[in-house]
């Protein structure tokens, strides 16, 4: 418990690393694996998306479970499968070892992308949680950055079986890490452990407001009993919604498209193959320094508001880029300005939707199912990555350039479901969300009595 409370914040958004450098480092590593393992086109798409199908099973499985045994110990384990996918697929024999071994390694990114958010905002103060929940998508844009440098690094060796086993290092690191972090306070409280959570949080609140802390998570978790009937209520049926729509629309506003699309793009302006290479690298820092940017702008400007900025933001530059790409033609002038648009979009994405996504789903749920929303957020979330990554190709060869229009239009929806059913979480502890849950669902059924009677 002497243990710093930045590197308990540091280690618990460790998760958020392994998580962007699994999904980030196959980019580079593929061109290697296909020519190594003799892929064909379609056992290319299943290595590359089959991390996807793991991650689904491990955000259904991981919320449950962190609900029942604890978020501290069900890191550890997504640690373990980390390390376990990381040797399999470095030293994976063949396409069917190597396809088996990345969904290994995708059960273990989808546990980190319903755990990280999870733990993080129950060990975060009201006033600053915002900043600190960001750390689990600076994690990620980090860890993209770091597999683009990996590839870059062990491409003249045409090294794949580095760049997939290097994730073995912060995979231990994230262990041993958390064999020495405490366990969230509100889970402890929850199990009536209450001795161990006014520990944990006398150490990170530095005493401060512990008792009144206390009070109110006893006090929302009073009346509840959890589980799947829990979150079939109607009370808390509106946060179930929200974290749905967020997870799917931060997929289909078209993220990991353009972002997929950039080297592409890159190329198309003429700067050639190494510079394509050395441009993602510089996409990959761009989003890293504004991820920053966005933690320092989470608790300032409320996550609402940022959400609806980066909608527009983003509809507006798809909708220049497909219209720029199908009647710019191939010239220089055209080119730079895709790639400002390009440029201008990933900054929206990786300053809104990109870190407060993840920050709103450790807040909206109530705490007695906040690991089983989480989760199923979890689900939405990657199910919709991975349609999109399969109906790309397809929908690109079908509509072309003008396909970003449509990605546009999702932007324009997302927009729309933001301003109608989002809340301001900003500054509020996450026992004052969950009153309002219940406030707002008292006033709904009241206005329902009333309208009846009359």
């Amino acid at each position: 418990m002497k243990m710093n409370n930045a590197v308990i914040y540091f280690f618990g958004a460790l998760g958020g690393l392994l998580f962007g450098y699994d999904t980030g480092v196959i980019s580079g590593a593929i061109l290697y694996i296909k020519k190594s393992l003799g892929l064909t086109p379609m056992t290319e798409g299943i290595v590359v998306s089959s991390i996807l199908v793991g991650a689904i099973i491990g955000a259904a499985g991981s919320g449950r479970l962190s609900d029942k045994y604890g978020r501290r110990i069900n890191v550890m384990i997504a640690a373990a499968i980390f390390c376990i996918g990381a040797i399999g697929t470095a030293l994976a024999p063949n396409t069917a070892i190597l396809i088996l071994f990345r969904i290994v390694l995708g059960i273990a990114v989808g546990c980190a992308s319903a755990l990280v958010p999870l733990y993080l905002s129950e060990m975060a103060p009201a006033k600053i949680r915002g900043a600190l929940s960001s750390l689990n998508q600076l994690m990620i844009v980090t860890g993209i950055l770091i597999a683009y440098i990996v590839n870059y690094i062990f491409a003249p060796i045409e090294g794949w079986r580095w760049m997939l086993g290097l994730a073995f290092i912060p995979g231990v690191l994230l262990l041993i890490g958390m064999l020495f972090l405490p366990e969230s306070p509100r889970w402890l409280l929850k199990q009536n452990r209450e001795q161990e959570a006014r520990k944990v949080l006398h150490h990170l609140r530095k005493g401060i407001g512990v008792e009144k802390e206390l009070a109110d998570i006893k006090k929302a978790d009073a009346e509840e009993h959890g589980g799947w009937k829990m979150l079939k209520e109607k009370w808390v049926r509106p946060a179930l919604i929200v974290g749905i729509g967020l997870a799917i629309f931060q997929q289909i506003i078209g993220c990991n498209t353009v972002i997929y699309y950039a080297p592409t793009t890159i190329t198309k302006v003429g700067l050639g193959n190494s510079a394509a290479l050395l441009g993602t690298i510089g996409i990959g820092i761009l989003n890293v320094l504004v991820t920053i940017l966005a933690v320092w702008l989470m608790d300032k400007v409320g996550r609402k508001k940022l959400l609806l900025i980066g909608s527009i933001g983003m509809a507006i530059c798809l909708f220049a880029l497909g219209l720029l790409t199908k009647f710019g033609g191939q010239s220089d002038a055209s080119g730079y300005i895709t790639l400002v648009c390009l440029a201008a979009y990933i900054v929206f994405f990786a300053a809104t939707w990109g870190p407060v996504v993840w920050v709103m789903l450790g807040e909206i749920f109530p705490l007695r199912v906040r690991g089983l929303g989480i989760g199923i957020s979890g689900v939405a979330n990657w199910a919709a990555n991975l349609l999109v990554s399969l109906t790309f190709p397809s929908l690109l060869d079908q509509f072309g350039n003008m396909l970003f229009i449509v990605y546009g239009v999702m932007g324009i929806l997302a927009f729309i479901f933001v301003s109608k059913y989002v809340t301001e979480t900003k500054g509020r502890s996450l026992e004052e969300i969950e009153m309002d849950l219940k406030r707002r669902s008292n006033l709904l059924l009241d206005k329902e009595i009333n309208q009846h009677i009359s």
